[in-house]
């Protein structure tokens, strides 16, 4: 199924933003011109958050093990555009799935990790997915537990795979599997006109109220990687270290598209703490390390190799300072899931300001292909601009019924004319220039508007009015807080709190780290709360925090 219409993917390939390469052709690129070069590397602490040992593999061997599972996967019946899920953290693994499923010509979908086993169900029942793979754990998650529990209750779910050695009974364990099979698991050549632009993920956006698959094709997640390479000078088959799962634009397009763009060696990381993060980049020799923003000077203080640091801004709240590197700094600016922005951060250490309108590259350089263009227009209800992508990299909604009707009004995208995404992403903009996109302090990843689960606090009996609100974190960039203000004649307690939380079964990111307990909630003049003062207050009001 192609991601876009035939006449706009060609518009992409004469203006030279696509290409005739799908991912796994770029994967085997490099496995034919240096098959013995390391292509994966588990995290040295693998076994402490994850099931299964360590492991590490060639391009030979990644190679070998992505044409047994894609071979596996069409033997049993899966075919061409069925989708598949993928709920796993960063291993070894979890890469060899993504790309087999890719080159057995599958439609992959990679979950997010904080998704509980109801948005799972949700989301897998609506894109009428086929097959689902997950971890055995995530720390002390059981994922293929909830993925056992989803299968039961999806009947169109024909197949459920685990990754690890702690499997329940009604999964199928992919790596014993694929040992036994040895080499008899035989691919047969896809027939396939135009395979790039076919649809490759449905990737799933939260910025509103509910989840909504973007499609996108294998061009689409190359324009991503592109824009992000073009703003750096990466040595010859660079050392990468990516501590984001592989489930959305953060995770894929700038960690797993620069590793196969460039060839070099995956580094893979799952994030406990800024020390380890650091001890890995050094034990590496990582040239490039996907980090949140408010890590990138701590980290630039803890390295030694010439690195380059690529800072996700928008994944956390603070906004950056000044700040002179040592090493080099990319920017990497994401609205949601639609598009992104990088830029080489200039030696002043202020992060660029960027226009609106056709992007090409830092300090306004227009050479080679806009990879995607913004347009800003005032809302009708006058509370700001709408938001508009358009480009090589802005995915499509072919796969959700409806798209850019009525009824679409409160999702977090929807068609626009002209081969648009109009979005509800808000940016931070300044009449001239953006920032980024998404205002600080008011979004959070995984949950979009803060003020989406404000009510939910709120709907606490013992809680008169609540809001969300992020505090900087030097791990995670930022860190959900719960501001609360008690119902009269009730004291709320934190313990209750947090049960009657998991009983609504909301996303764990969702949760908050904290609860303040207020006599009233900070405003600003226009009545809406100041989340500010709130984080401010977290420094003042230690006691208060339960």
């Amino acid at each position: 199924m192609k991601a876009v219409s035939d006449t706009l993917a060609d518009t992409f390939k004469r203006q030279g933003a696509w290409s005739d390469l799908t991912i796994d052709q770029l994967f085997k690129r490099t496995a034919e011109a240096a098959p013995d070069r390391l292509a994966l590397v588990d995290a040295p602490d693998r076994a402490e958050w994850t099931g299964g040992k360590g492991r590490q593999l060639t391009y030979a061997q990644a190679d070998r093990e992505i044409e047994q599972l894609a071979g596996f996967f069409r033997a049993i019946g899966l075919a061409a555009d069925h989708v598949i899920g993928l709920q796993a953290p960063n291993t070894v693994d979890t890469v060899i799935a993504f790309l087999a499923a890719l080159r057995a010509d599958l439609v992959i979908t990679p979950l997010p990790l904080h998704w509980r086993q109801k948005n799972v169900l949700a989301a897998l029942n609506s894109i009428g997915a086929k097959g689902f793979v997950a971890a055995d754990r995530v720390e002390t998650r059981m994922v293929a537990n909830a993925a056992r529990d989803v299968a039961a209750d999806l009947f169109s779910l024909r197949f459920v795979f685990g990754l690890g050695h702690e499997i329940p009974d009604g999964l199928i364990e992919l790596g014993a599997m694929l040992e036994e099979a040895g080499d008899d698991l035989l691919l047969p050549p896809s027939d396939r006109q135009a395979a790039p632009d076919h649809i490759a993920t449905l990737s799933w956006t939260r910025s509103g109220a509910e989840s909504q698959p973007l499609t996108r094709s294998h061009n689409h997640w190359m324009a991503s990687g592109q824009a992000i390479l073009r703003e750096m000078d990466l040595p010859e088959a660079p050392q990468l270290l990516v501590p984001y799962s592989f489930s959305g634009l953060t995770g894929l397009g700038a960690g797993l598209m620069p590793w196969l763009l460039t060839g070099g060696t995956l580094h893979l990381h799952h994030p406990t703490s800024l020390k380890r993060m650091a001890d890995h980049a050094r034990a590496v020799q990582a040239n490039l390390i996907l980090a949140p923003g408010p890590l990138t000077a701590t980290l630039d203080r803890a390295l030694i190799h010439p690195n380059t640091i690529l800072a996700a801004w928008n994944v956390a709240s603070p906004r950056p300072g000044a700040h002179v590197a040592r090493h080099g700094i990319v920017d990497l600016h994401i609205a949601d899931e639609f598009a992104l922005v990088a830029q080489k951060r200039p030696e002043s250490g202020i992060p660029e300001r960027f226009p609106p309108g056709k992007q090409y590259g830092s300090a306004g350089r227009e050479s080679g292909p806009a990879l995607l263009d913004i347009e800003l227009t005032d809302r009708e209800d006058g509370l700001g601009e709408r938001m508009t992508f358009r480009g090589a990299m802005v995915p499509g909604l072919t796969w959700s019924q409806g798209a850019g009707s009525e009824a679409d009004a409160g999702l977090p995208a929807r068609a626009a004319p002209g081969d648009g995404l109009e979005t509800i992403v808000k940016p931070d903009w300044d009449g001239k220039s953006l920032h980024g996109f998404g205002i600080p302090g008011q979004t959070a990843p995984g949950i979009g508007d803060l003020t989406a689960i404000d009510a939910l606090y709120s709907s606490y009996p013992d809680i008169a009015e609540a809001a969300a609100f992020l505090v900087e974190d030097e791990v995670l960039g930022a860190r959900l807080y719960a501001a609360v203000v008690p119902a009269p004649g009730r004291i709320p307690d934190a313990k209750a709190f947090f049960a009657w939380l998991d009983t609504q079964g909301i996303d764990l990111a969702a949760l908050p780290h904290r609860v303040l307990v207020l006599q009233s909630l900070p405003r600003l003049g226009t009545g809406a709360v100041d989340r500010t003062r709130l984080t401010l207050r977290t420094q003042r009001l230690p006691a208060k925090v339960a």
